[in-house]
């Protein structure tokens, strides 16, 4: 077992913002571990409510006396550094480590990770293998960006040498890992606050890649290709054009949901039919299946668990149809995603599609202006809120208006009453209300699904 040693000799390890989606699955797995974990945070979240039925012990604010009697500290690049925990255990010498770093360590721990990175698609894809692992029981530790069903939570510790984690390319965090397996997705611009350009994004993935000993990969995406060509590790390919590895061929679609059969070397493997909606996700099931395939799990399991996979928290998540009208919730925050979200739902057959859209960063939004615009027009009716600026200050002097603006079917409303106020005056029966964004935009979808329940 190869690991930096943060880990081998403590038991005691607080984490400063505990309910964050990439920390709150790093906690759960180290609790069940075996090691006694607290944590920090503000307000109140799904995750947090987890994490304390675990019980682990959350305090809400940060102040130096949650330390305790903690031996690590893990925080975030969103956490400043004026934090008064990070200022105690700077003062009283406590080691402090990265969540990324973290995560790499972690991953270090098993023979066998799957790396699950890519611009679009960790999330789903992670889901879907970790969910044909767990089927299969294959017992794997689990680490994805959101909620598995099965499990009901973002992570899970299991007892075979098998790990599932998303590999996040925001600020490189990604490059902590050594995995046995690195599956990229697609290289597409973004975060290009950090990474500059497009070019400077394949050459993050390309970083990656030199760190995996093997590599699962999208060839039917040219920047994925850019990412590793010249590589001398072993390459896996999957996609729809001839000479894969794994392909998928007799494409089939209803509903926006597809099929297909699946080859393996040019040698009909099984037949594939994906639980959740969208064209693309016929790439990322591939992946997927030749992941579990690495882990010896058969033709027939593999088909039934990606059947059984029906979405992970946040990926195009159906809420439910009250009074008439569909609810769900979608984590797509680029343009790229967003398309694929409205094509899909499109696709399904409700009368329309009302999507509500909240531009997560100012940096991501004032270079996606035009993109945003177009993808939201796919929509029968958008409409968009207040930019959430997370970590950001509006430098970019960019509005949600400016969206709108260029829009025939648009609609910019501040905040979250005004748009569920707005959605319920105008969807009728057979509509199709779909959220999106990064931010914390399922609390609209959730203020729609409760009123049209009292409608019922």
């Amino acid at each position: 077992m190869q690991t930096n040693g943060t880990l081998d000799h403590i038991k005691r390890v607080h984490f400063v913002g505990i309910g964050g989606s990439g920390m709150s699955p790093l906690a759960e797995i180290l609790h069940e571990q075996g090691y006694a974990i607290t944590g920090s945070d503000w307000g109140e979240s799904d995750n947090i409510h987890r994490l304390e039925g675990l019980g682990i012990r959350i305090f809400k604010g940060h102040f130096a006396e949650n330390l305790g009697d903690s031996e690590l500290l893990v925080y975030t690049s969103a956490v400043s550094g004026d934090n008064p925990e990070l200022k105690a255990a700077k003062e009283r010498g406590i080691p402090m480590i990265e969540r990324g770093a973290l995560l790499g360590e972690i991953t270090r721990r098993y023979g066998r990770t799957f790396a699950v990175a890519g611009t679009h698609g960790k999330t789903t894809t992670s889901s879907m293998l970790s969910h044909t692992l767990l089927k299969a029981d294959v017992d794997p530790s689990v680490f994805i960006g959101g909620r598995l069903p099965l499990i009901g939570a973002n992570g899970r510790a299991g007892k075979s040498d098998v790990m599932v984690c998303e590999a996040c390319e925001f600020q490189d965090h990604y490059l902590s890992m050594t995995p046995a397996y690195g599956i990229i997705l697609n290289v597409d611009a973004d975060h290009l606050e950090y990474f500059g350009s497009l070019e400077g994004v394949i050459a993050s993935f390309r970083k990656f890649a030199a760190l995996c000993d093997t590599l699962i990969v999208n060839a039917d995406d040219d920047n994925t290709l850019k990412a590793i060509e010249g590589t001398e590790k072993r390459v896996i390919t999957c996609g729809l054009k001839d000479g894969c590895e794994w392909q998928a061929q007799s494409i089939t679609c209803k509903d926006s949901y597809f099929a297909f059969d699946c080859y393996h070397n040019d040698t009909l493997f099984t037949h594939i039919e994906l639980g959740v909606p969208g064209r693309h996700n016929v790439s990322n099931a591939l992946t997927a299946v030749a992941a579990a395939f690495e882990c010896g799990v058969g033709a027939e399991a593999i088909a039934d668990g990606i059947a059984d996979f029906h979405g992970a928290g946040r990926r195009f998540e159906f809420l439910g149809t009250f009074a008439g009208v569909t609810v769900a919730d979608d984590y797509a925050h680029h343009p790229t995603e967003i398309t694929a979200t409205l094509t899909s739902a499109k696709a399904m057959g409700y009368n329309r599609v009302f999507a509500v859209f909240q531009p997560f960063t100012f940096s991501r939004t004032a270079r996606h202006l035009d993109a945003f615009a177009e993808a939201l027009s796919i929509a029968d009716v958008a409409v968009v809120s207040d930019i959430m600026g997370s970590r950001e200050h509006n430098t970019w002097n960019v509005h949600s208006e400016q969206i709108t603006e260029k829009m025939t079917n648009g609609v910019y409303l501040a905040d979250f009453p005004q748009i569920t106020d707005y959605i319920l005056d105008n969807v009728k029966e057979g509509d199709l209300v779909v959220t999106m964004g990064g931010g914390n935009v399922y609390y609209c979808a959730r203020m729609i699904r409760d009123h049209l329940k009292e409608r019922e």
